[in-house]
């Protein structure tokens, strides 16, 4: 997947890159029901989003006659109430640059507002060769985790049940000054129903009304 993003073997990927292979790993998967949108140039089309979390993919393993084994995981990867609903869970991916060499101060109220949002994931980030997995803040610093850890490999068809424990991250969070922060990050969020997208498009036009105006009133120009 690497290889389609113009990356080698080994090389680090920065946040929008992991976000388009994460797509393309989705779409790739015929046992995944999970919608995945990765936003362009910082704009979130909401119909082209609706248009595809009412969509359900072709059951493929199904109508090709797969194993037991097969349609088994994907029986347990979909739950029943997700197999009736019109609304396909959404991974919904926002890859920004808040600044050119650094973080701009003025995105920084923002970016921390994203974190109190209720569908939020965190953000994908660091520095140059540096990658962590933010999950929120205290003050004026990021918490993260460093995920970088060589786990054991889990068979998820031997026994028919996940043991997700190396699915995890083993090290304690840490933290980091927000100026400290790479300018490119991408951000994550969940919506399970069409309700919580909703309300999620609610709260980024209520932050960004708030944002404008804070930026307007103080005589730092207008975010956009």
């Amino acid at each position: 997947m690497g290889v389609g993003e113009g990356k080698s073997i080994g090389e680090w990927y920065g946040p929008n890159t992991v976000a388009q292979v994460l797509k393309k790993l989705a779409l790739f998967d015929e046992w995944n029901s999970l919608a995945v949108y990765v936003s362009m140039d910082n704009t979130v089309v909401i119909e082209d989003i609706r248009k595809m979390c009412r969509h359900h993919p072709y059951n493929w393993s199904t109508a090709q006659g797969s194993s037991h084994t097969h349609q088994s995981a994907w029986s347990r990867c979909r739950d029943t109430s997700e197999q009736t609903s019109a609304w396909r869970p959404l991974l919904l991916i926002v890859p920004l640059r808040l600044g050119i060499n650094q973080i701009n101060p003025v995105y920084i109220d923002a970016f921390k507002e994203c974190f109190k949002m209720p569908q939020s994931l965190g953000a994908l980030g660091g520095k140059p060769n540096n990658a962590y997995y933010f999950i929120g803040f205290s003050g004026d610093e990021l918490i993260y985790l460093d995920p970088h850890t060589t786990q054991t490999f889990v068979d998820t068809e031997e026994t028919g049940t996940v043991q997700d424990q190396t699915y995890h991250c083993q090290k304690n969070p840490n933290r980091m000054k927000i100026l400290n922060l790479d300018p490119s990050v991408a951000l994550g969020f969940f919506c399970k129903e069409e309700a919580d997208f909703d309300n999620w498009c609610k709260t980024v036009e209520k932050v960004g009304k708030a944002n404008i105006s804070q930026y307007a009133t103080s005589g730092r120009g207008v975010l956009t």
